[in-house]
């Protein structure tokens, strides 16, 4: 972590998801493993989730399931899906209002380990879509509703003066279009992602 990095703090995330989501788009995903191992990677796609969003797992209120989802921001919201692929999510807007962001995709700033085998031209893509994020960093139920900070098992951290740089000059873009792999809500523009980045789930 550079001296220039900042942890995202609790109240930077405690707004509509539709505000937070873009805003994530160049900020950094940190898994910190027990052994003192790191993970790291830009997000560079997200969908917003929220009240009155019939795609929403708090659309109908709170169960076990979206409890986490109701909690304060800067929390994970981990599920599973199809029995076999886990999502991570960031927790936003007020205590008591269902509401989050699906992280969809990374660009890792380093290949892990075990994956250095990985063709070079796949390489790029191992956490293209928010099943192939959670599966590379390790991330399942067990990291549910924590907190994201310094110390936890995940964090976020803001972008880089560098990436805001981009952003602000146009040299770089951020795409918004609707979200994917849903069934409901297709028609809300919610999605976000950095445009001709080759680590995006679906280009």
């Amino acid at each position: 972590m550079s001296e220039n990095t900042q942890i995202v703090e609790y109240f930077w995330l405690a707004r509509s998801s539709t505000s937070v989501a873009p805003d994530l788009i160049g900020c950094t995903l940190v898994r910190q493993f027990p052994d003192g191992g790191v993970i790291r990677g830009t997000i560079v796609e997200t969908e917003a989730y929220g009240p009155g969003d019939p795609a929403c797992h708090a659309y109908t209120g709170l169960t076990p399931r979206s409890k986490v989802m109701f909690g304060p921001a800067n929390t994970s919201y981990v599920y599973l899906i199809y029995g076999m692929y886990h999502c991570l999510n960031v927790v936003t807007d007020l205590e008591g209002v269902g509401s989050a962001v699906l992280l969809r995709a990374l660009q890792l700033e380093a290949i892990p380990a075990e994956f250095a085998a990985t063709p070079p031209a796949k390489q790029i893509r191992l956490a293209a879509g928010p099943g192939k994020l959670c599966k590379v960093l390790k991330i399942d139920k067990t990291l549910n509703g924590l907190s994201l900070g310094a110390g936890q098992p995940l964090r976020l951290e803001h972008r880089s003066p560098e990436f805001q740089r981009a952003i602000d000059s146009g040299a770089t873009n951020i795409v918004q279009t609707t979200r994917i792999g849903i069934t409901k809500g297709i028609d809300l523009p919610w999605r976000w992602y950095l445009g001709n980045c080759a680590a995006v789930s679906k280009l």
